[in-house]
């Protein structure tokens, strides 16, 4: 008996669900179960919750059934939970989880607060989708649902580059182009391709930025006055943080854009041992020891000035 067939146990409603603002590996995940319940548990309705993601994951089979309006009451016999660390990440879909009969966390993050009834972390994993391919049949495993778990793994390694890459990653991502997906495309269209408006946002964003702690920091801030001139919105945002982390001779990296008056969400990046997720814990937030965020309130100057204290800490 697979892990699925014990998870799916009289299970004929369940709920998908990911973090807000969802990523490559969130949505690559959600969509990844989707897509194998659909074609090997047909007689499981399954719904993905998830804020609108953005438009160039739209190559994903079944991205358009999603649902980002959670106003209607529903409630399943199990809500399986992706690439989130705790509860406070789904946003307003919380509510599916906590009248769901039974749940299921699947994630990667060292921050996880193991809140589900079973919990499968591995914190040591690139991604939530590696996670999720050790739990699905390999000879299972279409060439759409591939292409799900790919898009997943390479926007949390960051294309492999990032040390959360492992021999494991590379063997999983080897298999999924096994399976005939234009893996080329999905990196050149999902991770790279930028618009004209997301390029000028960048290139704002660079121009401003300001190093510190003796050009060992760097941080950008984009305000809500400069996302509504350019038209953009947090979907733009992919990529700046990693730009500014490859920045000569940057241990850590900070880019935090407006989401509400004094409220600002946070991206830390390390290219040392400094561990941001201790920093992004402290605050509230979460994720891994070189890559986290979290949600801040202050003037920039306040913001910069708390985590600067924290970020000290480690680097004295």
């Amino acid at each position: 008996m697979s892990t699925f067939d014990t998870i799916l146990k009289d299970v004929k409603k369940a709920a998908i669900m990911g973090h807000v603002r969802p990523d490559g590996d969130c949505v690559g995940s959600c969509l990844a179960v989707y897509n194998y319940l659909n074609e090997n548990y047909p007689e499981v309705e399954a719904v993905i919750y998830l804020e609108t993601p953005s438009d160039k994951f739209g190559y994903l089979k079944n991205f358009n059934t999603i649902v980002s309006d959670f106003t209607e009451d529903k409630e399943y016999d199990l809500c399986i939970c992706l690439d989130s660390s705790d509860t406070l990440r789904f946003g307003e879909a919380v509510k599916y989880l906590k009248s769901a009969k039974k749940s299921i966390c699947v994630d990667h993050h060292i921050t996880n607060v193991r809140y589900a009834d079973q919990n499968i972390v591995e914190d040591h994993a690139s991604s939530t989708c590696e996670v999720l391919f050790g739990l699905f049949e390999e000879d299972k495993i279409s060439k759409e649902v591939a292409e799900c778990i790919y898009t997943g793994i390479i926007h949390d390694t960051g294309v492999f580059k990032y040390d959360c890459t492992s021999r494991r990653t590379m063997e999983i991502a080897g298999k999924m182009m096994e399976k005939g997906i234009d893996f080329s495309r999905i990196i050149d269209d999902s991770f790279y391709r930028k618009t004209y408006l997301q390029n000028q946002i960048l290139g704002r964003a660079l121009l401003e930025s300001i190093t510190f702690h003796d050009n060992q920091c760097i941080f950008s801030v984009i305000s809500k006055k400069d996302m509504d001139f350019y038209g953009v919105t947090s979907g733009d945002m992919d990529g700046i943080i990693d730009q500014l982390r490859i920045t000569e001779g940057v241990e850590c990296a900070i880019f935090m854009y407006e989401t509400a008056c004094r409220e600002y969400k946070v991206s830390l990046r390390s290219n040392t041992s400094l561990d941001v997720s201790k920093i992004a814990v402290y605050f509230g937030g979460g994720g891994h020891k070189k890559a986290a965020g979290c949600t801040m309130t202050g003037s920039v100057h306040d913001v910069i000035n708390n985590l600067s204290d924290q970020i000290v800490k480690q680097l004295d």
